[in-house]
């Protein structure tokens, strides 16, 4: 199993630092934000598996950037667990309608944070790895990079893998260009929209060999943008 990622976003240095350590302990890999500008980019870029959120934040609140990953159909499956010194009822029933997993008053201890996150990965099935994806016949390998078609190697560059990557990660779904310029090339590089134009051609031509053609895989979702499917694996 690969190597948890833990986003802890809160304006406090003591409380991050203190997460850190706790969760370094257990092995986790340990990401810091203290705003939530700063938070949303590291979710776009980094993909973390749970997000650790605090209520009160500067520049606006955690529940507005909780609203906002659970709008976006490509974060909003990431688990998010509010830290928070707000107990009343009202603020905990808020955080949860928004679309928060877990909700955990301050101060906390951190074995009982530990126990909670290990509890809401299990259940949740996030950081499961996904170093080898297999549709019929063509499988990615995500340790060694390569991509295999009818047991052969395919030559592609590396942004056609990460773009093949994320579609196998998230079957069946349509993305707007824009999303996948924020999953693959990352929200802070800026490049037209016509680019993933480019990389899809590109990663349809490198789908099809001698006697194969995997390229349907990838479909055009007209006005919105791509989707990959099994429907698209040819039939013999």
């Amino acid at each position: 199993m690969s190597e948890r990622t833990v986003l802890v976003v809160d304006d406090e240095f003591a409380i991050r630092d203190m997460l850190r350590m706790a969760l370094e302990i257990v092995d986790y890999r340990c990401l810091e934000a203290d705003n939530i500008q700063d938070a949303h980019a590291i979710v776009v870029d980094q993909r973390p598996d749970i997000v650790l959120l605090d209520w009160m934040l500067p520049g606006g609140s955690g529940i507005e950037l909780l609203r906002r990953l659970k709008r976006d159909e490509t974060t909003q499956e990431i688990p998010v667990i509010m830290l928070t010194a707000k107990t009343a009822e009202d603020n905990v029933i808020q955080g949860l309608e928004v679309g928060a997993d877990d909700y955990i008053t301050k101060p906390f201890a951190p074995r009982e944070l530990i126990a909670r996150i290990k509890a809401l990965l299990r259940r949740s099935g996030v950081g499961e790895s996904t170093d080898r994806m297999q549709v019929s016949e063509l499988i990615l390998d995500g340790k060694s990079r390569r991509v295999f078609l009818a047991e052969q190697p395919l030559d592609m560059g590396p942004t056609e893998f990460n773009l093949l990557q994320f579609f196998m990660s998230h079957p069946e779904r349509a993305y707007s260009r824009n999303q996948m310029l924020d999953q693959v090339w990352g929200a802070n590089v800026y490049v037209e929209e016509r680019t993933v134009d480019v990389h899809i051609r590109r990663l349809r031509k490198a789908l099809q060999i001698d006697g194969k053609d995997y390229s349907g895989v990838i479909q055009t979702v007209r006005g919105t943008g791509y989707r990959f499917s099994s429907r698209g694996v040819p039939t013999d």
